[in-house]
This record gives structure tokens, C-alpha cells and sequence, in this order.
């Protein structure tokens, strides 16, 4: 597993948002209405130099939307499944738009199904601590890779 760090100002997603109250499932359900309505938020969406859409994100916070982690051992908090925006963008009706702050992340693609767990183990090797949710990232340019982001300082 390649962990890498990066920095990621502040930015915004409008997407669907749901949580953990709604049961199993909730997240590949907030996935198909996201997509099945995608083209109402396309104009809205961050660009990169290639022409690429910027990012898919499955955001998290808490339930507080402080975009602390998920509450009572990552079991419990929201999700927003969307797609990178500019951040003067509005979200049209039935989207919701959220505005993550600046961190540095450690990332790592997710080639195998333990991701978070070794993530977090590797972090506590290395006495680091999470400071806001961890996040979920398809990149356009690399064929819809997913990717896991994991804060660990805010900016």
C-alpha cells in the first residue's frame, strides 16, 4: 500500500446527502440518484487543465456537519455523493452543497478492501491522529480509481 501526502485548500461538492440513519445501503443509494440526475450538475463542476472534471467525492462529517470524523468508532455520521464544484456554485434544488475546509491528507488508492483499517493502523504507528472526516475520491483522470483521504492537519 503507497501512502502519499498532499494539501487540499478548501473546497466545494454538491451532491446528495444522506446518513447512517437510514441503514444499510444508504451510500450506493445517494450513488444512483446522484448519478441518475448527474447532467443538472455538470455546468456547475471544477475543471481541470486536461478539460477533466475535477473530482467524484464521497465526502463525510459528522453529524454536526463539522466534518469531524464519523461518531461512535466511524460507525454513524453523513455522506454526500457528488461531484467537485466551483465554490461560488449553488445547489440546485434536492442537492446540497458543502464547503470542506484546507487539510493536509495523507491518500491512498483503494486496492484493497481493508483500506481504512490499515490506514488507520499505519497512522497510529506513526502517532497521527485524524483531524476531520476521511473521504472518499474517484478520479476522472485515472479511470474512475477510487481513492480514500484521510485528514490529518487542518490548514
Amino acid at each position: 500500500m503507497d501512502i502519499k501526502r498532499c494539501i487540499k485548500e478548501s473546497f466545494s461538492i454538491i451532491g446528495k446527502e444522506g446518513s447512517t440513519n437510514e441503514g444499510d445501503g444508504f451510500i450506493q443509494r445517494l450513488w444512483e440518484e446522484a448519478n441518475g440526475d448527474f447532467l443538472s450538475v455538470l455546468p456547475l463542476a471544477k475543471y481541470n487543465e486536461n478539460g477533466n472534471v475535477a473530482g467524484v467525492w464521497g465526502a463525510m462529517s459528522d453529524l454536526s456537519r463539522s466534518f469531524k470524523p464519523w461518531e461512535e468508532n466511524y460507525t454513524k455520521g453523513l455522506y454526500l455523493a457528488g461531484v467537485e464544484v466551483k465554490d461560488e456554485a449553488e445547489a440546485p434544488e434536492g442537492w446540497v452543497k458543502w464547503t470542506i475546509p484546507g487539510y493536509e491528507y495523507l491518500y491512498v488508492k483503494c486496492e484493497d478492501e481493508n483500506v481504512f483499517s490499515l490506514v488507520m493502523a499505519y497512522m497510529k504507528d506513526q502517532n497521527l491522529e485524524l483531524a476531520g472526516a476521511v473521504h472518499d475520491f474517484i478520479c476522472p483522470e485515472e479511470n474512475g480509481q477510487p481513492y480514500m483521504f484521510f485528514p490529518i492537519r487542518k490548514l
